[in-house]
């Protein structure tokens, strides 16, 4: 193939869409993975107008099998892959710790970080059979990768954990020419950051608006990295609204 090949999960809207896109406007082949068909396909047509190529698999990546026909289908279609973007993923309401139903913890676990590990295991074992041999793989980390907001247990608990399996699959992924990078996003302009507006819980028991970006930068950084040559990598990236409470003591 002419072009180089990406999953995105999470494609339908928000960040995975931007990236997707923006992958696309670099001659990539996309394949835009998410659980709502509708929007995955809506997201690939605008994606078409590139002149890049682009299919929508509907995948719950919780699950193993949609998982394998993920990749499957990927590789059927393309016959290779060269970056897998993990960044499907949900929150759980922001209750306290210890109201927090088990199902929902359940299902943040599986989605953020079994759904991820699932994603990263089939991206493994077509890279390394694959001639050229070797990829990337980027995860979305976010900033509770680093510190948590209040009431967010299942969330920052997965997204540290994302922590440790990107250096777990750098490390293993060496010997097949396999690069991962994390990138942590702080407020990125999305659907899922809109109530920043209306202010939102702080540390300190305050509620306060906190600032957003442009979430075009952050597609613009996947790029960045994805174009990168196997023998560079991007470990860890941070990409933030300036003024956010995250450093110091906000």
């Amino acid at each position: 193939m002419a072009h180089k090949v990406a999953i995105v999960t999470g494609a339908g809207s928000g960040i995975g869409k931007h990236a997707a896109l923006a992958l696309m406007r670099e001659g990539f082949a996309v394949v835009f993975a998410g659980r709502r068909l509708e929007l995955i396909e809506a997201a690939a047509a605008e994606g078409r107008a590139t002149g890049a190529p682009a299919i929508a698999v509907r995948t719950d990546v919780s699950d193993p099998e949609s998982v394998k026909n993920l990749f499957a289908r990927t590789r059927a279609e393309y016959g290779r892959l060269d970056l897998l973007f993990n960044n499907a993923g949900i929150g759980a309401p922001p209750v306290p710790l210890e109201d927090l139903p088990y199902d929902r913890w359940r299902a943040v676990v599986n989605t953020n970080l079994t759904g991820t590990f699932l994603c990263t295991q089939e991206a493994f074992r077509i890279m390394k059979a694959q001639q050229p041999r070797g990829g990337r793989i980027i995860n979305n980390g976010s900033i509770s990768a680093q510190v948590p907001r209040p009431n967010s247990a299942p969330y920052t608990a997965t997204k540290h954990a994302i922590t440790g399996l990107t250096k777990s699959t750098s490390l293993d992924g060496r010997k097949y020419d396999i690069a991962c990078s994390q990138i942590d996003i702080g407020n990125a302009a999305t659907e899922m950051t809109a109530r920043m507006a209306r202010g939102v819980p702080q540390a300190s028991g305050e509620i306060a608006v906190e600032p957003t970006f442009d979430v075009e930068h952050v597609a613009r950084a996947i790029v960045y990295i994805a174009k990168l040559p196997l023998d560079a990598n991007v470990q860890f990236m941070t990409v933030m609204a300036t003024k956010m409470p995250f450093i110091g003591r906000g």
